[in-house]
């Protein structure tokens, strides 16, 4: 095996960890933002015997936690800790 082989086998492992790397860097973003999003929406859920929401309305704040949810995602850590454990094993 050439010093050549040697080089492209190296270049290789280091671009597939970096490839790795950043997969589980979007996988923990995403798991982060499902973990918010079942909390906001526990926490911005609203029952009025009063008036209570149509399908319609129902859809669109499901929608609008879940955009919530995946716009403030890796700011509040959850991401960045379980991304820092992981990425040990790569």
């Amino acid at each position: 095996m050439s010093n050549y082989d040697i080089s492209i086998g190296i270049h290789h492992k280091i671009n597939l960890k970096e490839k790795n790397l950043k997969k589980l860097k979007q996988n923990c973003d995403a798991f982060e933002s499902e973990i918010l999003n079942f909390f906001l929406k526990k926490a911005l859920k609203e029952e009025s015997k009063l008036f209570p929401e149509t399908p319609g309305e129902k859809i669109y704040k499901s929608m609008q936690i879940e955009q919530i949810s995946k716009q403030i995602s890796g700011n509040f850590g959850y991401s960045e800790l379980l991304f820092n454990y992981l990425k040990k094993s790569i």
